[in-house]
Parts: C-alpha cells; sequence; structure tokens
C-alpha cells in the first residue's frame, strides 16, 4: 500500500507540475497573441503610410509632367517672342534702306 501512496503521491506532483507549466504556457501563449495583434497593426499602419507615400510619388510625377509642360510652353513662347523681335528688326532695316534709297535718288 506505501508503494501505490507513493506512487500517487508522485502522480499528483507531475500533475501540478504539468499545471503550472500548463498555466506559465497559456501567460506566455496570451503575451504573444497581443504582441502579434501589436505587429499587425504596426504593418497595417506601415503598409497604409507605404500606399500613401506611393500615392504621393504618382502625384509628384505628374506635377513634374505638368512643370515640364509648362516650361516646354515657357521656351516656346520665348522662341516665338524673339522671333517677332528679329521679324520687327528687319521690317525696321528694309524701311531704313528704302528711306535711303528715297534720299539718295533727290
Amino acid at each position: 500500500m506505501a508503494s501505490l501512496s507513493s506512487q500517487m503521491n508522485v502522480i499528483v506532483e507531475k500533475t501540478k507540475n504539468l499545471i503550472q507549466l500548463c498555466e506559465a504556457l497559456q501567460e506566455e501563449n496570451d503575451l504573444l497573441k497581443l504582441e502579434l495583434q501589436s505587429v499587425q497593426v504596426a504593418f497595417d499602419t506601415s503598409k497604409a503610410k507605404i500606399q500613401q507615400l506611393e500615392e504621393q510619388i504618382k502625384a509628384m510625377a505628374v506635377a513634374k509632367s505638368l512643370d515640364e509642360a509648362k516650361d516646354k510652353e515657357a521656351i516656346n513662347e520665348k522662341i516665338l517672342d524673339t522671333k517677332q523681335k528679329i521679324k520687327r528688326f528687319c521690317a525696321r532695316n528694309r524701311q531704313m534702306y528704302k528711306l535711303i534709297e528715297v534720299v539718295s535718288l533727290s
């Protein structure tokens, strides 16, 4: 009987140890679940930030292309303006030559 009683005591002790180990593992599991939730929130936040930054990059690319188009327009306007000035200059020179001819013929 003593051996049966001692075996029961060993089984009870091992059961207590298993229960303590199980409780400790459950606490660790709960902590890991909380950590996982925290990491998931951080991941979702980062994902949203990345999406926002990608949209900003697209907007900046569009703005840059519009600026380049405006620059081209400005250059084209300057070229046109310069051509008009040259035409006016040539027209004035022609008028001066005509006046010189008229004056020299008289």
